[in-house]
This record gives structure tokens, sequence and C-alpha cells, in this order.
């Protein structure tokens, strides 16, 4: 009968399980969250609170007692430079479990383990420091007299804007106006050249016309003379 013994041994004998518990305590120390099974971090719980809570002290000894347990300098040097500091206000309670679900394959329960001091999404840091705040103007009681200096400068600008559209129009009139004498000239030139070969065709015509009945009369003058002959004869 297993009466009182709550010790969870994860099917791993008290050698494997040891280098099991410091290799992810090792893990969480220097990257700040694991992700591994529900059972694994209640049992890596048990082991790494305790060693955060003897890095608070820093001395020889408490590095030693820690280094025989994690088997890294760098994780020791970690958990007593930093951590240690993040925690020196917190009377235990470093890690937080967050379930992820079940994996695939063997249906395992899995979650996240993280310290609680580096989570900066519920500290309230990163993104939400970065957020600026809207600045909004406090409007008096009579809201039609301060919405008139507001209009005023629009009108100014507006009559900014329309000057030089003014003034860019008045060169375009100028230059129409010097235009048009230039364009009627032409006009007036092109209707005195149609106007002279109407003038000159129909004095061409009566001097053709008259050469052609002369031709005409003479061959009836040449046959009248042709049969007064040969009635003589």
């Amino acid at each position: 009968m297993r009466h009182r013994k709550k010790f969870n041994h994860l099917s791993r004998t008290s050698a494997h399980r040891r280098a099991m518990l410091s290799n992810m305590a090792t893990s969480l120390i220097l990257h700040k969250r694991i992700t591994t099974t529900v059972a694994k971090a209640k049992a890596l719980r048990i082991y790494v609170e305790p060693l955060i809570t003897r890095s608070k002290n820093d001395t020889t000894h408490s590095r030693r007692m820690v280094f025989s347990h994690l088997q890294s300098k760098e994780a020791v040097t970690e958990l007593f430079r930093d951590i240690s500091v993040k925690v020196a206000d917190r009377p235990g309670g470093y890690t937080r479990i967050i379930k992820l679900g079940f994996r695939e394959g063997d249906n395992a329960d899995m979650c996240m383990m993280e310290l609680v001091d580096y989570n900066e999404n519920l500290l309230g840091g990163g993104k939400a420091d970065d957020k600026t705040t809207g600045r909004r103007r406090r409007r008096k009681k009579g809201g039609a007299e301060t919405a008139a200096p507001a209009a005023a400068p629009k009108a100014k600008s507006e009559d900014k804007k329309s000057q030089p559209k003014a003034e860019a129009e008045k060169p375009a009139t100028v230059a129409k106006e010097q235009e048009k004498p230039a364009t009627e000239a032409p006009v007036a030139e092109v209707e005195e050249t149609k106007a002279t070969p109407a003038d000159v065709q129909p004095e061409e015509v009566e001097d053709t016309t008259e050469p052609i009945e002369e031709q005409q009369a003479a061959p009836e003058q040449e046959a009248d003379t042709d049969e007064e002959s040969t009635k003589k004869e």
C-alpha cells in the first residue's frame, strides 16, 4: 500500500529522474519558459523553486549547493545574477503552469511552464507601453463662438489658394487676347484668296465661248457657199 506517498516517480529510476529534472531546470532558468507535460511540470516545480529561493542569499555555499543540482555554470550565473534580483520581493510561487491541450500521438496533457516575473504581456509591458494617448480639446459653453475662430483660418487658406489660381488665369486670358488678331488675319487672307478665283473664272469662260461660236458659224457659212456653187453649176 502506498499510503502518504505523493511523490511522482514519472516511470523512471531515481538517477534518470534526477538527471531529467536537472536538465529541465537548467532550460527553464536559461530560456525562462519551456513546453512539457503537466506531470513533468509539477515535478519540476517542486525541484526548481527551492533552488530559486536559495539564490536570494548570494554566498559561496549557496552557489555550490545550487551547482550540485544543476551542473551548469551558465545556469548558476543567470540564476544568481538576474533571476534572484527579479524575485527578491516575491515570497514563493516563482513559476506558472499554463495548459496547452493534448499532444497528438499519445494524447498526453501538455503545458507551458514559465517564470512569473518574465511574462511581459501579463505584467503590462511591451506593446501596452508603446500606445499613445489621444489629445482632446475641451469645448466651452459657446459652441458658435469657438467654431467661428476655427473657420477663419480656413477662409484665409481658401483665399490664399484662390489667389494663385486667379494669377494663373490672368496670363492665360492675356495670351488668348494676343492670339486673337493673329488668328483673324490669316482668315481674311484666305477669304481674299478664295474670292479672286471666283471673279476670274466667269471672264475666262466668256473668252472661251466666243471662239467656239465663231467656229460653229464658220462651217455653216462654208456649207452655204457650197450649196450656192452647186446651184450655179
